[in-house]
């Protein structure tokens, strides 16, 4: 028999999403031949539209299960199993491609670049602008967010700026990748240690307006706010297992039809001569919609904290495990890891460091605020077509 809490979770909803997102990977899998480069515009045309509906149809499926675990654990904790369940499979997926055939030297670089300059100034700007032009200003936790943006500025300089300067055509050399897989990964495990120990509390809600979160207001949240995450999954362990894990499924499918859909998309913008490098923007736009969506439900929802712990979280965690992985599996297979940027990249990633630091010292953010980080995103598009 099938538990009423069991039927609640997987909904027929659920299920379908499930069926359509697994249905259309195992699809692409046995049309794998006729999607091979050149393919027939009609068929181009047709199966990126497929698939980037298939996609939206698992992304609110992702959002809905982030939401009720965000509102059944509290932040950072809700936040970060969003996080990391994208991450890990993106991290997972571009280790694969490296072990596979061919060249793929700078794969890690592109990739986490496009990520970074989609998320710190697309999504965050995007969800600062309706946030703010709804629910006018919004107070967030500025010591997380710093604690954010202290490991941003440390792991970017690592990742992009680091390897120009000191490595050998842009690659850390053999004796310097071992210092810093250790000091990347040190750091990330120490950052995770206290977010969800002593320094959770930093990266609550602060703005009295919406510190209880929508859904958890009045007397559950307070009850909520006296107990900590090991007793709430203690008393509700099977629904945030089942939810976990209907999550994941959910959200395999986004990650696994974008990498699909990375071929079609080559060849597609390469008829009409666009760069490479926009390829990879739209990858990541696809890859963290679920991310996306959360964020700027969470903006329009007054909850600008859950905003920086879904962005700022994912970049972290991003560069965190990305850059130590590409460098293990380099060193082991003899592949040459890219990572140095160009000097334009490094630039606007600066830029968008230094922006996101003036945006996030100030207690309260506003409108322009967004409307300044979409103008540096929008840059970046112009310099990839430069």
């Amino acid at each position: 028999m099938i538990s009423t809490s069991t039927r609640s979770i997987f909904t027929p909803v659920a299920i379908v999403r499930l069926v359509v997102g697994w249905g259309a990977v195992v699809s692409l899998v046995f049309a794998g031949p006729l999607l091979e480069p050149p393919v027939p515009a009609w068929l181009l045309v047709t199966a990126l539209v497929v698939i980037v509906g298939v996609v939206l149809v698992c992304a609110f499926g992702v959002v809905h299960e982030a939401e009720h675990l965000a509102h059944r654990l509290g932040d950072p904790h809700g936040s970060l199993v969003l996080t990391l369940s994208i991450v890990l499979i993106e991290v997972v997926l571009i280790s694969a491609v490296m072990l596979g055939p061919g060249e793929h030297t700078t794969i890690a670089r592109d990739s986490v670049m496009a990520v970074s300059m989609v998320i710190l100034n697309a999504v965050i700007g995007l969800s600062v602008l309706v946030g703010a032009i709804k629910h006018g200003n919004l107070g967030h936790n500025r010591t997380g967010t710093s604690s954010y943006l202290a490991l941003l500025v440390v792991l970017a300089a690592l990742a992009f700026a680091l390897p120009a300067l000191i490595g050998r055509d842009g690659s850390y050399t053999p004796g310097q990748e071992i210092p810093i897989i250790v000091l990347t990964l040190a750091l990330y495990a120490f950052f995770l240690f206290r977010q969800m120990g002593r320094q959770a509390d930093d990266f609550r809600e602060v703005d009295p307006r919406f510190a209880a979160g929508p859904g958890i207001r009045g007397s559950v949240a307070s009850e909520q706010g006296r107990r900590s995450v090991t007793q709430v999954i203690a008393e509700h362990r099977s629904e945030v297992l089942l939810r976990i894990a209907l999550l994941v499924v959910t959200v395999l499918p986004i990650v696994l039809l974008s990498h699909h859909m990375a071929t079609l998309l080559d060849d597609g913008l390469g008829r009409v001569g666009a760069p490479v490098a926009f390829s990879g923007i739209l990858i990541a736009m696809i890859v963290f919609l679920p991310e996306s969506i959360t964020s700027v439900r969470a903006a329009l929802q007054g909850e600008i904290q859950r905003v920086s712990n879904l962005c700022h979280g994912a970049l972290v965690s991003t560069v965190g495990l990305t850059i130590p992985a590409v460098l293990i599996i380099g060193a082991l297979t003899g592949q040459a890891v890219v990572l140095g940027e160009s000097p334009a990249n490094l630039l606007l990633l600066g830029v968008t460091l230094m922006l996101s630091v003036t945006t996030l010292a100030s207690k309260k953010v506003t409108a322009m605020h967004g409307a300044a980080h979409l103008v540096v995103f929008a840059i970046y598009g112009i310099a990839v077509f430069s």
